[in-house]
């Protein structure tokens, strides 16, 4: 079994990485953050265009498969990379977000939940 690197350790990768090769200065915000915003919408596009079948069986084409897990790591990286130019920790924060939707959207009949 493949042993999956921690977050912290990604990161500091990513930034090693940027830092190799005197990216620092371009890693703004608002520079990463458009980038999230393109890779996102490369991953988007992969998509546009199937039906809800042929997108669930996305992955069953190995040429396609490996354009859809190319994305992910883009969209992962720049986002990643995002916070920790910003100090958020990226699990804390789905964390808290999750804690709060639990709270905004309750299960069906609990609490008086319509």
């Amino acid at each position: 079994m493949t042993e999956h690197p921690d977050l912290a350790g990604l990161q500091r990768r990513l930034a090693e990485f940027a830092a190799a090769r005197d990216w620092q200065p371009y890693h703004t915000p608002k520079n990463l953050v458009s980038a999230l915003s393109v890779e996102a919408s490369e991953l988007v596009e992969i998509f546009q265009w199937l039906t809800p079948e042929e997108s669930a069986r996305v992955m069953a084409d190995p040429g396609t498969a490996h354009r859809v897990t190319d994305e992910v790591a883009d969209v992962l990286a720049y986002l990643l990379q995002f916070c920790e130019v910003l100090g958020i920790d990226p699990l804390a924060a789905l964390a808290a977000k999750i804690d709060r939707n639990e709270h905004r959207f309750p299960r069906p009949g609990a609490g008086g939940a319509p």
